[in-house]
């Protein structure tokens, strides 16, 4: 009997642990980052027909979204060997975070030999740095690290506990100082963890702060989909796939509430509670309620960052969040601010409506600083977005 069990325990751990090499991909590198810094992807797949790799560093191509159409990853065709791996190697990449993932007989897939995923909407990546210059920020190097924390909140006006993200600079906990604060907003699709996930917002923060090209500042990264609590899987809702546009995202409800945010921070982190130490940008549908919380509070915030941001028209039921703008624009320079800074990429499908809204910012005399990159409607601009914006805060 002791022999059996003995048998059958060595039978489990031996099928464990062979359950668990196949997950991880034995026998394979990938991704293999080369001296030249180009790299190869390999997969295990001897009975598949065809094997893609798609990923942010390749051309990219247009397709269709609810928003219009916009830039997504292109996708090259790996070689098949005859033990069964499938390979490409790419030419040489410049430095940055990249994505990826593969596409196996027109299935969409993680590389299984990569641990290190990130989800955006409903759909996950693989993730992989190519070293210094702008990827420096990226990555975690060895410097004094700050904290991130993820809070729950009362927010009255929408009659509920909802979380949000906050990064403290390094030292806050036993420092007794009081920081400016930065609010940092999401695009569609996007909740709370998107910014410190796919925008490496706590790196870049960390790593700007020990070149001293910042001043320390909190960041807060709330939830802009109002009929949520929390991300997906992480509310009361459960689990359920996220969607690129959830109701009620561009209807007036959030900006009109966010004060709500601002009281919770300012009533339980050490923090400078007036407007020369507010800073409130986003991306995308983060960058539209940037626009409008920044116009219908005007006395708030002293910085402003749109990052392609959506200026499109919002479907307010009141008719009154998304009224007046041109006077309420007015208003907000009439009040004084220290910053207005717009981004956009050259091919980013928004690019018109920004050129539109610049236009309309010239008529009413409202100063600005423009800055326009290559590329579309993607986590790369947003993330020099963000490291060229936040060294002009609080200054």
């Amino acid at each position: 009997m002791k022999n059996n069990n003995l048998l059958n325990l060595l039978l489990i751990l031996l099928m464990t642990a062979n359950g668990y090499g196949q997950q991880w991909g034995p026998g394979v590198t990938s991704p293999e980052i080369h001296e030249d810094n180009s790299v190869t992807f390999r997969l295990i797949a001897p009975n598949a027909d065809s094997v893609f790799v798609t990923g942010d560093f390749l051309p990219t191509v247009k397709v269709s979204t609810p928003m219009g159409e916009v830039d997504a990853p292109g996708k090259a065709l790996l070689q098949k060997e005859e033990n069964g791996v499938w390979s490409y190697r790419t030419a040489p990449l410049t430095a940055e975070l990249y994505s990826y993932s593969f596409v196996v007989n027109g299935l969409n897939t993680i590389d299984p030999s990569n641990p290190f995923v990130i989800r955006d909407v409903g759909n996950l990546y693989n993730i992989f740095v190519i070293g210094q210059k702008e990827a420096h920020l990226y990555a975690i190097n060895d410097v004094p690290h700050g904290t991130v924390s993820h809070r729950w909140y009362e927010s009255p006006g929408l009659n509920m506990d909802r979380r949000l993200t906050v990064y403290t600079p390094p030292g806050y906990e036993n420092s007794g100082e009081q920081y400016p604060v930065l609010y940092l907003l999401h695009g569609a699709g996007g909740d709370e963890e998107a910014w410190i996930t796919l925008g490496r917002t706590a790196q870049i923060m960390d790593n700007l702060l020990a070149e001293g090209k910042i001043k320390p500042m909190i960041v807060v990264m709330p939830n802009g989909n109002v009929i949520q609590d929390a991300a997906p899987g992480e509310g009361n809702t459960g689990f359920y796939k996220p969607q690129f546009m959830v109701p009620k995202t561009m209807d007036g409800t959030y900006e009109t509430h966010f004060m709500d945010v601002v009281h919770f921070v300012e009533n339980n982190y050490r923090v400078l509670k007036n407007k020369a130490n507010r800073a409130i940008a986003g991306l995308s549908m983060g960058g539209f309620h940037a626009l409008h919380i920044s116009r219908i509070y005007p006395n708030t915030f002293n910085y402003v960052g749109l990052f392609s941001a959506a200026i499109l028209n919002g479907n307010d039921p009141t008719g009154t969040v998304y009224a007046n703008i041109d006077e309420t624009l007015k208003t907000q320079m009439d009040n004084g601010y220290k910053l207005y800074w717009i981004g956009i990429g050259k091919t980013d499908f928004l690019y018109n409506a920004n050129q539109d809204y610049r236009e309309r910012l010239d008529k009413i005399g409202m100063e600005y600083t423009y800055q326009e990159t290559e590329g579309g409607h993607i986590w790369r601009n947003w993330r020099i977005y963000l490291a060229e914006f936040v060294p002009q805060l609080f200054q």
